[in-house]
């Protein structure tokens, strides 16, 4: 194919880009940067997915307590640290989106095409990922599937990449890079300014440092005051815990306070329960120091106490091995209104039906009358506002 001359405006004139910034080896040792954060995401995100929507060859631990915090933890902070460097590996690859002709044959076109998924699922999973912890959700769609199959949709196109520009990387990190072929001028930016490749990619590594820094203290506390854009600080909220969803916006309130309540147990029991608040907590109390963790990345620790759900499900002649859905008092097919607990969380001594948190009756905000709380889950799945459990 025959292409007509190179269009003499905009990027795709000669000399368009003539920082010398713009070469294969800083490419290269962005990109590596770049694929850790991706891989470290990926994988904590797929143990959260596989936590929430559990299949059978999966089992996640009760212990150690803050298993998930960590790894949430890094998977928000990861996604974060990422920003930056996506962003100045985009820079630094950008004369090559202009490249004149487009593509040379039917394999630079594909590799080329390949390049599309990468750059839009990368953008996309970090800036809604962000949205998300920020609750600004401008989106129809549902935010865990998009994220989810846009995931893996980037990791594939990651690993493609990856492939077909791995003897490029391996070529200029071991000669020192070489300049682009859109750059036709050794240099300079068109102020006349320059700036070496170490300082950029130090200028890079402290982008990361400061938006690290100013987020990463809802999961680490000792940094809580420097965290000025954190979404979460988790000392405030109603008992000194944050709380992500209200019970007015879940439309529990009159529910939850009604004179009528009964926490109902059954399913495969030898006797089904209907048990008042007055019942619930006339049986043996448990305390227990567990966290929320929230998938947005912040976790925070609180006393709870209520009653022991291996005590619960034994008394109503459960099998010892017996798994349970437990299910709130929201409308059937809200998010997260139904959570599974699994044999492991089912037999734990920490797993309660909480009635109290750091020694006042729950607020209504933390699932009174009755809250799930076990070791070792996400906070979506520490049901508030428990109605019923169906055992299994």
């Amino acid at each position: 194919m025959r292409w007509p001359a190179r269009p003499r405006i905009g990027p795709f004139s000669e000399g368009a880009f003539r920082s010398r910034l713009h070469d294969e080896r800083l490419a290269s040792v962005l990109g590596i940067a770049l694929g850790v954060a991706f891989a470290v995401c990926f994988v904590t995100g797929l143990i959260s997915h596989l936590i929430q929507h559990p299949v059978s060859w999966f089992s996640w631990p009760s212990r150690p307590v803050w298993l998930y915090g960590v790894t949430q933890g890094v998977h928000v902070a990861a996604g974060i640290a990422a920003i930056p460097v996506l962003l100045a590996k985009l820079w630094v690859v950008s004369p090559r989106f202009w490249t004149w002709p487009p593509f040379r044959d039917l394999g630079h076109a594909i590799e080329r095409a390949g390049v599309l998924p990468l750059v839009a699922g990368s953008l996309f999973l970090l800036f809604t990922g962000i949205g998300s912890i920020n609750r600004f959700k401008p989106w129809g769609f549902s935010f865990p599937a998009a994220h989810y199959s846009a995931a893996w949709i980037t990791i594939g196109a990651l690993v493609i990449h990856v492939g077909a520009k791995l003897h490029v990387a391996a070529r200029s990190l071991a000669r020192g890079g070489a300049p682009p072929a859109t750059t036709t001028r050794p240099a300079v930016d068109g102020s006349g300014w320059s700036i070496s490749r170490r300082g950029f990619l130090w200028g890079t590594v402290g982008a990361v440092v400061a938006v690290s820094v100013a987020t990463i203290g809802q999961t680490l506390r000792p940094l809580r005051s420097f965290s000025v854009l954190a979404p979460r600080d988790p000392a405030v909220g109603p008992q000194g815990l944050p709380v992500n969803r209200t019970a007015r916006s879940a439309g529990v309130i009159d529910a939850a306070t009604s004179s009528a309540y009964r926490l109902v147990v059954e399913g495969a029991v030898a006797t089904p329960l209907s048990l008042s608040i007055e019942d619930l907590r006339s049986l043996p109390q448990h305390e227990a120091d567990l966290p929320i963790t929230c998938v947005d990345g912040w976790s925070a620790s609180g006393t709870w106490r209520g009653v022991a759900v291996r005590d619960l499900l034994e008394i109503a002649g459960a099998r010892p091995d017996a798994t349970a859905e437990v299910v709130s008092l929201q409308r059937p097919g809200s998010a997260y209104a139904t959570s599974e607990l699994e044999r492991s969380h089912a037999t734990d001594p920490d797993s309660l039906f909480a009635l109290e948190l750091n020694g006042e009756v729950l607020h209504i905000d933390h699932g009174f009358p009755v809250r799930l709380v076990a070791p070792n889950r996400p906070g979506v799945m520490q049901t508030k506002w428990v109605a019923k459990v169906v055992v299994s």
